[in-house]
């Protein structure tokens, strides 16, 4: 069984909610819209198939080595994805990261925050790992901003660490953006 801390969190204008199977069509059509899909892994078949992949996901997510989550406005509108995998004792990797044209002004940080949160806060992993191809110049940018280190390329990806103690010491500047936006 989940922690239920895991199933939803809530941030100063987003709220990350546990996939459900209902939301099939919605990932799918992210998945494969040309404006959200240029820089992830090719997804094939249909809506129903997305709906399958989700039920099998959901034993992954019971065994603790993946979450995956719908990101969504106060609102209760979804406006994106995000992913957390190859969940191990003391690190993760993070992707299928979509924001769609209706999220809210600074989504991708408030997103990155809250994936930081479940993972450091309340996984107790120290690290994060994760690759971004190296032609995705805005999300490269996002994370070189954010803080994240970039270890090494291939000729496809770059390579990239967060270290726990980069999210405490950069947390509150973040939180300051962030309550700051959502005051306006």
């Amino acid at each position: 069984m989940i922690n239920p801390n895991l199933s939803r969190l809530q941030g100063p204008n987003l709220t990350l909610r546990l996939v459900q199977p209902r939301d099939a069509s919605y990932l799918y059509g992210l998945r494969v819209n040309p404006a959200y899909n240029l820089h992830l892994s090719q997804v094939r078949g249909t809506a129903e198939d997305q709906r399958h992949w989700i039920e099998a996901y959901k034993t992954r997510e019971a065994e603790g080595c993946e979450l995956y989550y719908i990101i969504e406005r106060h609102d209760g509108q979804a406006c994106g994805t995000v992913r957390l995998y190859d969940i191990k004792a003391d690190s993760f990797t993070w992707g299928s990261w979509i924001l769609d044209a209706g999220k809210p002004p600074k989504a991708a940080l408030e997103s990155a925050v809250l994936v930081y949160r479940i993972a450091f806060d309340l996984l107790g992993l120290r690290i994060a790992q994760f690759d971004v191809r190296r032609d995705n110049e805005t999300t490269l940018a996002f994370h070189r901003r954010f803080g994240a280190t970039q270890t090494h390329t291939s000729e496809t990806d770059a390579f990239f660490t967060y270290p726990r103690t980069q999210y405490d010491a950069d947390l509150e500047r973040h939180m300051g953006v962030l309550r700051g936006v959502a005051a306006e």
